[in-house]
Order: C-alpha cells, then structure tokens, then sequence
C-alpha cells in the first residue's frame, strides 16, 4: 500500500492495460471448457453435455492434420528466419549511414509500409500479381511466362514472407537503433584506437550490445510459433494454395465461423495455445541457462 501511494500515477497508467487484459483475455478463458463439451448454442454452455478429449482425438486422427502442422510450421520457420533478422540487418546498416539527411529518409520510406492496412497490401498484391498485372507484363518484356502467382501453391510462401518483410521490417528497426544508441561511444573509439575495422566493431561491440534485446525479441516470436498470421493468410489463400497456405488459424476459421462447429475448433485453439505456452517455456528456460537475458 505505500508503494501504491507513491507510486499511484504509474499504476494509474498501467490501469487501461490490465483492464484490457482482464476483460478481453483473461475473462473469456470460462469459454475453454465447450472445448471438452458438445456445444450448442440452443442447449447453452454450462448445460452442453462433457465429450471429454473427443474433440482433440478427432483433429489428431483427422486427414488435415500433418498438412496444417507442416505448413504452420514452415511459415513459422520462414517467417523466424527472415523476417525476424531482416529488421537486424537494416538497423546495422542504418547505423553506417553518416549522413543524418539521407538516413532519415530512408528510415522514412522503410517504415511507410507499415502504416499501410493488411487488407491494402493484399489487395496490390492481387493487382500486381495478377497473370495481367505489372509483374507480368515486366517479366514477360524479358521472355518469361506468365504466371497467376497468388493461384500456385508452390509460390504463396515466398510471397507471404516477403510481403512481410517489406511492410514489417521498418517499423522492426526502431527498438534496434535504440538499442545500438544505448551502447557507450567510448567502446567504439577504443576499438578504433585498437585499428578495428567496421565489421569488426559490429561483431565485437554492435551486435552484443544489442544482443539481449534480440534475445528477448527472439523468446517472444517462438512463443507465437503456431500463432503466424491468420488474417493476412485468409486474405491471400484460395483452394488452389490450401496444399502450403493452410494453417491451424485459417483451419479453426472454417470449421468455427463458416461451419459453425464451436466445439471442435475451440479444442483446435485450445491445442495451439498450450504448444505456444510449452514453447515459450521451453525458450526462455534454454535462454536462461545459456545466457544471462531471460523473461523471468
């Protein structure tokens, strides 16, 4: 209670968070159990008769169920590998620039694409893309035959990622140069002293200096590892890439909304919710032991 009183306006800020997170996260977690019941509407939740785990034997022993675990997991995996470090290597690059003018417009121009809405980027990307869109037309210009790239399986995960990565990677780069600002000018003048190349004091000074804030950034991301971004996915799919676009997201979309199996799908995200708590347990116990950064 007295560090209440003197600290009441801080808490007092963190107020809308924790109601935010009372109300919209932790109050609807009563729901969880029409994953272990026959849900229906008119009977109501808490006179649903219990199945049990029927719910969650049935998506295991289901047809779909490989293809949605696989293709979460190499989006995830894609996803981890390039655009999570994408906004590391612009923030080193950024940090060579010497000209204050030119590094401010191209911060400018990288973050830009962030503010642009998921359903906007999608739908340039049907335009663009499209067997009659301008990537065509350019490719075609120089012999190469045309392709409806958003219809072809083989193409939607090089897509998705990389659209990700040209609206994303700006807006990633701001907590790494303020990251690299932390780190103590006198380190880089000693190195210099010790005739350090550039790469060298990135290896040796940048890239630990920052090291702890990638660790974090790093925990974080394998805790939404089966979590990969449902709603842009559901803009770009169709039953053409279903074979490498669908995921557990989009899966628990169709059976939950359009099939209207409540039941089924809130098993689906019960099971996806409890691999990413395992997850994130996991990475911050491993990145306990191996270094000093961890969540908790």
């Amino acid at each position: 209670m007295r560090d209440f009183r003197v600290n009441r306006f801080l808490y007092l800020m963190i107020l809308p968070v924790v109601l935010y997170y009372a109300i919209f996260h932790y109050a609807p977690m009563y729901g969880i159990q029409i994953a272990f019941k026959n849900y229906s509407p008119g009977t109501g939740m808490w006179h649903s008769p219990w199945v049990g785990f029927q719910y969650f034997r049935e998506f295991f022993n289901g047809f779909y169920f490989g293809r949605l675990i696989r293709n979460t997991l190499l989006l995830s995996a894609y996803d981890l590998i390039f655009q999570f470090t994408a906004p590391i290597l612009l923030a080193f690059l950024l940090n060579e620039l010497r000209s204050p003018a030119f590094k401010r417009i191209v911060q400018t121009v990288a973050y830009l694409p962030y503010f642009i809405s998921l359903v906007v980027v999608v739908g340039l990307m049907v335009d663009f893309l499209a067997r009659d869109g301008l990537i065509n037309d350019v490719l075609a210009a120089f012999g190469v035959e045309r392709h409806a790239y958003l219809s072809e399986a083989g193409w939607f995960r090089t897509l998705f990622v990389s659209s990700g990565i040209w609206q994303n990677v700006g807006w990633g780069t701001i907590i790494y140069l303020a990251a690299i600002a932390g780190i103590d000018p006198s380190l880089y003048e000693a190195a210099k002293v010790d005739g350090a190349s550039r790469w060298r004091q990135n290896l040796h000074i940048t890239l630990p200096g920052i090291g702890s804030t990638i660790i974090i950034l790093f925990i974080l991301q394998i805790g939404s590892l089966m979590s990969i971004n449902s709603d842009k996915i559901l803009l770009m799919y169709n039953t053409a890439t279903y074979s490498t676009a669908d995921v557990i997201g989009t899966y628990v979309y169709r059976k939950g909304i359009l099939e209207a199996n409540f039941s089924y799908s809130a098993a689906i995200g019960l099971f996806n919710s409890v691999i990413n708590f395992a997850l994130l347990i996991v990475a911050n116990a491993v990145s306990r032991r191996v270094s000093e950064t961890k969540l908790w």
